[in-house]
C-alpha cells in the first residue's frame, strides 16, 4: 500500500545512509578516519580506540559529542579530517533525483555531519539544487539527534510545522522525537522493514520506489 503523504508540505532527509544505499559503505571510510582520530586523540590501542568511538555514539549520539564533551575538543578539527574520503563509492542515482524532485513544498537537509560534507555528498550525488537549506551539526550548535533541543531548534529557525512534515532517516532512534512532535517518519535502509518500533510510520528499503509511489499535495485522490 502507497504511502499517504498528502498532508506534507516540508520534507526533511538525513544524509548519510539515508539518501545513498548502506551497502556503498562510504561511511565505512569515515568510521575509519574517526577512529584513526581517536586513537591518536587518547593514545589507546586501536582496538580500545575503537570501541571507545562506538561507546561515544551510542551514549551521545555521535562520537564527535563525546570527544567534546569527555576530551575538550575543538570539532572543526575532527570534523575535517573524518570527511576528507574518497567520493568514489557513492554512485548519483537518477531516480532518486527525479523522486525527490517531484515533493511539492520544501526540502531540507537535517544531518549529524558538518555543512562542508553534506555540501560536498550532495554535489556528488546531484543533489544540492533540490534542497533549500541543510541543518548540519554546527547550525545544532553540536548537539545532534536525537536530542530534543535540536529539533525544536530546526524547527524554530525554518518555522516548520511538524504535523506536515515527513523525516526520512536511517536510524530508529532519531525519528522517536520527530514523531512525538508530530511529523511523519520513514525509516530507511535495508533493515528498516524489521523495525517494529512505533515511532515509525513508514518503512523502506527503496527511497526512489517509495516516494514515486506515495500519494502527495495534488495527486489524484
Amino acid at each position: 500500500m502507497s504511502a499517504d503523504l498528502s498532508h506534507v508540505d516540508t520534507w526533511l532527509f538525513d544524509l548519510d545512509n539515508t539518501l545513498y544505499p548502506l551497502e556503498s559503505e562510504f561511511m565505512g571510510l569515515i568510521e575509519v578516519k574517526m577512529t584513526d582520530f581517536v586513537e591518536r586523540l587518547t593514545g589507546l590501542p586501536r582496538e580500545e580506540a575503537r570501541a571507545l568511538q562506538k561507546q561515544y555514539f551510542t551514549e551521545h549520539g555521535t562520537t564527535l559529542s563525546g570527544l567534546m564533551m569527555n576530551h575538550g575538543l575543538e570539532p572543526k578539527a575532527f570534523l575535517d579530517e573524518v570527511h576528507d574520503v574518497s567520493m568514489d563509492q557513492l554512485i548519483p542515482s537518477p531516480e532518486l533525483r527525479e523522486a525527490i524532485s517531484r515533493l511539492p513544498g520544501r526540502r531540507l537537509i537535517f544531518t549529524n555531519g558538518s555543512v562542508g560534507h553534506a555540501e560536498r555528498v550532495l554535489k556528488h550525488l546531484d543533489l544540492r539544487d533540490l534542497f533549500s537549506e541543510i541543518f548540519a551539526i554546527e547550525t545544532a550548535d553540536y548537539i545532534p539527534k536525537p536530542s530534543l533541543s535540536t529539533f525544536d531548534k530546526i524547527s524554530k529557525l525554518h518555522a516548520i510545522d511538524p504535523p506536515k512534515t515527513a523525516f526520512f532517516e536511517d536510524s530508529e532512534k532519531n525519528l522517536v522525537p520527530a514523531a512525538r512532535l508530530g511529523m511523519t517518519t520513514i525509516l530507511v535502509g535495508p533493515h528498516a522493514k524489521d523495525s517494529t518500533s512505533e515511532h515509525v510510520h513508514f518503512r523502506t528499503n527503496d527511497l526512489p520506489e517509495f516516494l514515486n509511489s506515495a500519494r502527495l499535495q495534488g495527486s489524484p485522490q
